[in-house]
């Protein structure tokens, strides 16, 4: 740590993620002393405006990652799984935005308004989950404290922007092509995604019928809320919607909780803002929630099949809250508590 603050690098700084993370560094006002950008080959050199000043991006490389206090990663899987050691070992506590730690069992994943404590457990690295995981805790811890989970039937409605700004720019090249009456070839998905609803967010394995989206929603949410008992049926769908995730959510809780108490819960729950008179058309709407780091929640009901179950409807940006948000409330955590490597040094 220097005098003035800490060495913070950003990997994957030109990225949808990484660049909404280093403008929340600026507008939190986190302690940096020195911002280094981090990227690929292909990026090194690109020139980004960052709180006044003009950075230069360095390549990821043995020398670009030495004398830096905390890393905010998210250059994907790969790149984390083979740098974040090397970040590790060079004196860097790293929050990792991929996918590649979460499920680790030495790795803590962290929600700051869910499990804070958690992050005292890590041995260098702290995961943050994946975005659609991310908001649907938020929204659930205050109800899971309350009347704990037994089960969850989660469909999700998810932006392009979750799969980068080759995505978004495909929606809207396609969105025109289609307005102009032509028949467009899928720009990234597998299918036309201008006008059109594709039951397909992820990528599925060899053998398995659930994408990798859906089991990250199943897994991620048993890890952060403490409970492997917690079970989960998700179908993950990609909308053609820019940012915003949205998920319809029905939770069956343990004991009796009415719509009314969880209103009173979801509306006191730090991060959660509720959003909830339908007769006057006031839902949360992915274009409230663009632009904004809390999680809103509406529709709350009760299941007229199950008298222990509620429904929900959670919608958050999935590049700020969903990602780089959490991100950086994880590195005021860790420096507010002590818990950088460099500080225990």
């Amino acid at each position: 740590m220097a005098s003035d603050g800490y060495r913070v690098g950003v990997l994957g700084a030109t990225g949808l993620v990484g660049s909404t993370i280093l403008g929340l560094l600026a507008a939190r006002d986190f302690p940096v002393a020195e911002l280094r950008p981090l990227a690929s080959e292909r990026s090194a050199g690109r020139e980004l405006e960052w709180n006044g000043s003009v950075l230069s991006c360095q390549a990821l490389s043995e020398d670009s990652i030495q004398g830096l206090d905390l890393v905010l990663s998210s250059a994907g899987g790969a790149v984390s799984a083979e740098w974040t050691p090397k970040l590790v070992a060079a004196g860097a506590t790293v929050i990792d935005n991929t996918s590649y730690w979460r499920l680790h069992d030495e790795v803590p994943l962290v929600v700051a308004e869910v499990n804070p404590e958690a992050i005292a457990g890590h041995s260098g690295i702290v995961a943050n989950p994946n975005c659609s995981t991310m908001q649907m805790v938020v929204a659930l811890k205050p109800l899971f404290d309350e009347a704990g989970i037994e089960r969850l039937v989660i469909s999700t409605y998810q932006a392009v922007s979750g799969t980068g700004k080759k995505a978004i720019d495909g929606l809207l090249a396609e969105s025109r092509a289609v307005l102009d009456g032509q028949r467009p070839a899928p720009a990234v998905y597998p299918h036309q995604i201008a006008f059109n609803v594709l039951p397909q967010a992820g990528s599925f394995a060899a053998g398995d019928d659930h994408t990798d989206e859906e089991r990250k929603l199943i897994n991620e949410t048993r890890k952060i809320l403490g409970d492997p008992e917690i079970k989960v049926s998700a179908t993950c769908v990609r909308v053609p919607v820019v940012t915003g995730h949205s998920e319809a959510v029905n939770v069956e809780t343990r004991e009796p909780l009415s719509p009314e108490r969880a209103r009173e819960l979801l509306a006191a729950a730090p991060g959660v803002t509720v959003v909830d008179d339908p007769a006057a058309a006031r839902y949360p709407l992915a274009t409230e929630a663009a632009g904004r780091d809390d999680v809103l929640v509406g529709r709350i009901r009760r299941d007229p099949g199950n008298e222990r179950a509620l429904d929900l409807f959670v919608v958050a940006d999935n590049l700020r809250k969903g990602a780089a948000t959490n991100a950086v409330q994880l590195a005021e955590l860790l420096v507010e508590r002590g818990l950088l490597l460099a500080g225990a040094a």
